[in-house]
């Protein structure tokens, strides 16, 4: 096990600066390198390029005992096209390809000036660990106050948004804290052992003791190329 300072020193190495003086010279095309820990992304202009980097990264990581995980390792054509319609909905459109990084998908649609714009969403399933760790943390602790209850789900959303609540992301910071409002719903209709408790009732509840509103913390930068 290494630690997240040292593994970042040391793909420094492996990886960055290789990079940039090795890799960079002999492509065709431009090409940049975004990484974070051992996280990393690597876009290309040209096709052939991502080919023959992505042929060459196993070995040179093999030189240092290191592997990349076989399955989040892939080529993606992350490009737009004019030829592919909007999705109303704002969702990814897997023909133009997607990919996730950091907890996030990031996928083209329209602006409503006509551009083509990388957007963000909640990967999915960074959202599922998400909605599961609410549901652990009311099961475990329906029988607190609900004022303590109300007080550590707010902290949670408001953790959650705080990292996840970029521009663009609205739709899926509401769908969280929709589920929380299920999840707690749920057992607080466990603890008081009622066969139902009907939503006019959990929505008095709600007035009383609100969850966090959906907030948007950071503007997410969009990279807009004409159609």
């Amino acid at each position: 096990m290494i630690s997240p300072l040292l593994s970042n020193v040391f793909l420094h190495y492996v990886l960055d600066l290789w990079f940039e003086q090795v890799v960079k010279p002999r492509l065709q095309d431009r090409a940049f390198l975004i990484r974070f820990a051992d996280d990393f992304v690597i876009g290309f202009r040209d096709d052939r390029d991502a080919r023959r980097v992505m042929e060459v990264i196993p070995k040179r990581f093999g030189k240092y005992g290191l592997t990349i995980h076989p399955t989040k390792s892939r080529l993606v054509p992350f490009r737009p096209s004019s030829r592919w319609a909007n999705d109303d909905r704002g969702e990814p459109d897997e023909r133009a390809g997607t990919f996730d990084l950091l907890g996030f998908t990031h996928y083209w649609v329209r602006s409503r000036n006509g551009y083509w714009v990388v957007k963000l969403k909640t990967a999915a399933d960074r959202f599922s660990r998400a909605v599961r760790s609410i549901d652990s943390w009311c099961q475990a602790n329906r029988h607190l106050p609900l004022s303590e209850q109300q007080q550590k789900l707010n902290e949670k959303l408001r953790g959650h948004y705080a990292y996840y609540g970029v521009t663009g992301n609205g739709s899926a910071l509401s769908r969280l804290c929709h589920e929380a409002e299920r999840r707690w719903r749920k057992w607080l209709l466990r603890r008081n052992r009622e066969r139902s408790l009907p939503w006019t009732w959990f929505r008095r509840l709600l007035q009383r003791f609100p969850l966090a509103p959906v907030r948007t913390v950071h503007s997410a930068y969009r990279h807009a190329v004409n159609p």
